[in-house]
């Protein structure tokens, strides 16, 4: 506890002592850069598709893939396309391929995954969602604004599915 009129008060986090040659072993994990790979933009019915009255269907498509690019860097990319259809035809269509590298050093793979397929997309997210945005004000009409997406939620529900598919396919073989 600090003294009174004290406002700076020692937490002594580090009691294991010195490392030895001073060797950071601590897992660490980092945004190095983010970064746009790819952007298309087709509005192939301007202008006609300006004076279009009737409501587009919009659909969202997305992915997020991840690599290694040395023992401590990795990049993740996100793929969304954003396609608003009439009945008259297509509006536009954007494509976005973004990319950020992580870096991770004496981290898990066990920690790493989870950290390259939902933390870091979130991380991110915020700023490729305001590119597909502009880009769609940009090709003239009414900005695209994507709702937040739960990364951590759909990571887990994936993980899930995926070892449900796992415990069916070993139910089924021993049938």
């Amino acid at each position: 506890m600090a003294e009174e009129g004290d406002i700076i008060t020692p937490l002594d986090l580090d009691t294991s002592g010195p490392v030895p040659n001073g060797e950071d072993t601590s897992p660490a994990i980092g945004l190095i850069s983010q970064y746009i790979k790819d952007l298309s933009v087709e509005n192939p019915n301007a202008p006609e598709s300006y004076q279009w009255t009737d409501a587009p269907e919009v659909s969202i498509d997305f992915n997020i893939g991840a690599r290694p690019l040395g023992p401590d860097v990795h990049e993740i990319e996100m793929k969304i396309t954003a396609t608003s259809k009439a009945p008259q035809g297509t509006m536009y269509v954007v494509e976005l391929l973004y990319g950020a590298l992580i870096g991770m050093r004496n981290v898990t793979d066990d920690q790493a995954h989870p950290f390259l397929f939902a933390e870091g997309p979130r991380l991110v997210f915020p700023f490729a969602r305001r590119i597909i945005s502009d880009a769609v004000r940009d090709a003239g009409y009414a900005p695209l604004l994507l709702e937040p997406i739960d990364f951590n939620g759909l990571y887990l529900a994936q993980l899930q599915a995926r070892q449900a598919e796992e415990l069916a396919a070993g139910t089924a073989g021993q049938a």
